[in-house]
């Protein structure tokens, strides 16, 4: 396992102080949220999701499923 791979692996599981993680892979946001992966890719390039790039990864902080869900798109 590459750094890239062992940091992500951190993020994306369960934080120890809160028990969520810090931040979901897009597979793993499109299922909490409830949406599909062409809709997620379409709310980004509208700016309505916030994403960070990692190591070639894109992954979605943890904050967006709340503000997503509480917001109407």
């Amino acid at each position: 396992m590459n750094l890239a791979s062992l940091l992500t692996w951190q993020i994306t599981t369960e934080n120890s102080m809160s028990g969520q993680p810090l931040a979901y892979r897009v597979k793993d946001f499109c299922a909490r949220v409830g949406i599909c992966p062409a809709t997620f890719y379409k709310l980004v390039k509208l700016k309505k999701i916030r994403v960070v790039k990692f190591g070639g990864r894109t992954l979605v902080p943890a904050s967006e499923v709340d503000r997503l869900l509480g917001e109407d798109i």
